[in-house]
């Protein structure tokens, strides 16, 4: 996943507010959101290459998503699958403290990024490239190739939007996430960050909804849950280029309640 913008402990009514989307090559296999067969409490994609997930949820309210962090400059090896560390916190039962320990000590194993894992009360967040695991403060957040809250213009527009979003009822929350996650908008090139990459790709990679013509936007997905632990995960897909696909909506309720954000 490549941009994820979050509420955590924001709003009155609900927790979490995510809004994500999974950027990736076309050609790679997926499955769209669902309980999975193996793992029936889980929810969300699969990479059907590896098995792991770029974004999930468990029926007891574990939550845990990754985007790669993106630098040309590194020397990439034969590593393992970053979507591993996405299903491992939702398939076990570790605090999440615990967890992000543990993958610090694997970090070499991996290229490049960025996780969090926990659940409502709780957000964690650890890249193998900025240091030690820390808490998610309460507030909104942006998170795309780079460090949490690295102003990149679209984690920083997305920021700003989120915000605004946040007053509106439920239904118009959904659809301004999901017009913002579609936004397409080329970000000048002095607003451009250097990451190794050449200054045209820097451009193709700037918009929310990315285009190009073997990698982009393959998904887009809102997820909201309130004060009773009702869930609604929706899940829109995409084809080469940006071509509509399928959409997939969830509802369902968490085995416990958060706590309350406070009024």
């Amino acid at each position: 996943m490549c941009l994820m913008l979050l509420a955590h402990k924001a709003h009155r009514d609900y927790p979490l507010v995510l809004a994500a989307n999974r950027d990736e090559a076309y050609i790679r296999p997926t499955a769209a959101a669902a309980f999975w067969d193996d793992q029936p409490q889980v929810y969300g994609g699969r990479d059907l290459e590896q098995g792991g997930t770029w974004l999930g949820i468990t029926r007891s309210g574990r939550i845990a998503a990754v985007t790669n962090f993106r630098d040309g400059f590194a020397a990439k090896n034969a590593a393992r699958s970053r979507g591993e560390l996405v299903s491992n916190f939702l398939r076990g039962s570790e605090p999440p403290t615990d967890y992000m320990e543990h993958v610090a000590r694997d970090a070499r194993l991996y290229n490049g990024f960025n996780l969090i894992a926990g659940g409502l009360d709780e957000l964690h967040y650890f890249s193998n490239r900025g240091g030690r695991a820390t808490a998610i403060a309460p507030g909104i957040h942006g998170l795309s190739n780079h460090l949490l809250d690295t102003p990149w213009p679209k984690v920083e527009r997305g920021k700003r939007i989120l915000a605004g979003l946040l007053g509106h009822d439920m239904q118009a929350l959904i659809d301004g996430l999901f017009a913002l996650l579609a936004d397409r908008t080329i970000a000048s090139d002095g607003m451009l960050p250097d990451t190794g990459v050449g200054l045209p790709r820097e451009r193709e990679l700037s918009p929310a909804f990315i285009i190009s013509p073997t990698y982009g936007t393959c998904s887009s997905s809102v997820v909201l849950i309130d004060n009773r632990g009702q869930v609604i995960f929706i899940e829109r897909s995409f084809g080469a280029r940006g071509d509509s696909g399928q959409s997939v909506t969830a509802r369902f309720a968490l085995a416990s309640a958060p706590t309350p954000a406070p009024a």
